[in-house]
């Protein structure tokens, strides 16, 4: 797991970075990325069963969506989350366990590689219905109200395309009528696969949409690392002091296919000259590198050290073993207890 990025032996400006947090993030999005492009690598030399679905152009938003949660919160990701997820605390040897299909990992082995969960820490399994996830933590910060719990938040992500679903207007509604502290963040990719924004929605912007679900709503480049750290862990505090639930769109352009096997063939070559089309991790690099706030030779660095740790966990859970379906116990984790608890008779 990494460890808080520091500017410790970096050369540095007078002028600090725009966000206390902001050199943080920048290793995440960064660890995020060297390890997406291995799990890339790994997929098209078969060696991962299932797809592989990367974040590529979405780890600022995704990585400011884990970074200010806390001891107590909710967490719903989903399949382009894994920069949030590594930011919220999960190990790098969890989910590349859960990727290539070891016994040890989280989900034993037992299910595809983006429907993996981290329950014990708050972190939930993502729900491949679109929206769902929604109602589900909402339910869960009921759950925390109503054992007298304090100061905790829930925050989960959809992509424009899920936000057409009825899943996903039964969880807003439900949120803001039961005043849960929910921060909904949006990444507005501009594709629902290959379905273009104007077959997808009419109204001018999707924040427009919340204040008819009596939210707050807010508009952020995802694109801008400072600007996503500002927008969400705005977000964040305003539902942890108790004001109403938060939606955040992003804007950005999905620089990959839906899945590796998806050459995204169908996205026009003038969208990806747009302003909020550009790729985050190089962009926050380049400003880094202009800025001083990190030094060339730091950032070299640090793409080792991330390197060494990809590698590190790949070959560990590669040595793992697999499940064996005919020995695997297929009882849920959450029931072992309810199975294994004598059961009187006439009940």
């Amino acid at each position: 797991m990494l460890q808080t990025a520091t500017r410790a032996g970096a050369k540095t400006s007078k002028k600090d970075p725009p966000h206390e947090r902001y050199l943080e993030a920048f290793r995440w999005m960064l660890q995020t990325r060297i390890f997406e492009e291995k799990l890339t690598s790994l997929y098209r030399g078969g060696l991962i069963t299932g797809g592989v679905y990367v974040g590529r152009g979405q780890e600022a938003v995704s990585t400011a969506c884990g970074l200010f949660l806390q001891k107590g919160d909710v967490f719903g990701p989903l399949i382009r989350d894994q920069a949030g997820r590594a930011a919220a605390g999960e190990p790098l040897l969890n989910v590349t366990r859960t990727y290539l299909g070891s016994r040890q990992g989280s989900m034993r082995g037992r299910d595809g590689n983006i429907h993996r969960g981290w329950p014990e820490t708050g972190q939930l399994a993502m729900i491949s219905h679109l929206g769902s996830l929604i109602s589900v933590v909402v339910g869960k910060l009921m759950a925390k109200r109503m054992k007298g719990e304090k100061n905790f938040i829930g925050l989960t992500t959809i992509g424009e395309g899920g936000m057409q679903t009825g899943a996903t207007h039964e969880g807003m509604n439900i949120a803001s009528v039961e005043k849960v502290p929910l921060v909904l963040v949006a990444v507005n990719n501009h594709f629902a696969y290959s379905t273009p924004n104007d077959r997808q929605f009419a109204c001018a912007q999707l924040v427009d949409r919340a204040p008819g679900y009596g939210y707050e709503g807010h508009e952020v480049d995802g694109t801008k690392l400072a600007d996503c750290l500002d927008e969400i862990g705005g977000a964040v505090e305003r539902a942890r002091a108790g004001g109403p639930p938060q939606l955040v769109v992003a804007s950005l352009l999905r620089l990959a296919g839906h899945g590796e096997h998806d050459d995204a063939s169908y996205v026009p070559a003038e969208i990806k000259k747009e302003s909020w089309a550009q790729d985050c991790v190089p962009a926050t690099e380049k400003l880094i590198l202009e800025k001083g706030w990190l030094d060339a030779a730091t950032l070299k660095q640090w793409r080792a050290e991330i390197s060494a740790e990809v590698e590190k966990a790949v070959e560990t859970a590669q040595r793992e073993a697999a499940p064996v379906a005919s020995e695997e116990d297929w009882c849920a984790i959450s029931t072992r207890g309810m199975v294994d608890a004598p059961v009187l008779a006439g009940e």
